[in-house]
């Protein structure tokens, strides 16, 4: 049985962790802390954002949301029903991110086709998918909703 390559992908940009002042190599890492900690935490998820932004799935997605919000707004949606809809749009990004952030683990470690790997994207694809329809219903519950009471 052979061992995957675990090398980091592409080059490091920034430290996700500092050593000691004076630490030998072999020494635990120290977290960043403090208000250090913060801003190192919105860089990692602004970096996440831009990655997600090349996936032209994610991309269609949001252009849909601008969509069912201009909708929206032409048929006279409350405050509530915007919450509701931002609220589930912003779950769709989170399962989005962590499908894209599957799909790019299973490629690394296995570039292979292989059983497993193909479930473990299929399975982040579904989560996509039910929240894609669960996005739609709400956005139809809504706007047909304001359509007949209008």
């Amino acid at each position: 049985m052979t061992i995957p390559d675990c090398a980091a992908i592409g080059k490091v940009r920034r430290a996700v962790a500092e050593t000691e002042e004076g630490s030998s190599p072999n020494r635990p890492v120290v977290k960043v802390t403090g208000s250090r900690h913060l801003g190192a935490a919105l860089s990692y998820s602004l970096s996440g954002a831009l990655r997600l932004l090349r996936e032209t799935a994610f991309r269609h997605e949001i252009i849909a949301g601008a969509a069912i919000l201009v909708v929206f707004a032409i048929v006279g949606a409350g405050l509530s029903d915007y919450v509701m809809m931002v609220i589930l749009m912003l779950s769709l990004v989170a399962a989005e991110a962590l499908n894209t952030a599957i799909e790019e683990i299973i490629d690394r470690i296995s570039p292979e086709w292989s059983s497993t790997g193909q479930h473990a994207k299929d399975l982040g694809s579904f989560a996509v998918m039910c929240l894609l329809l669960a996005n739609g219903l709400m956005a139809g519950f809504i706007v047909i909703s304001r359509i007949i009471a209008v």
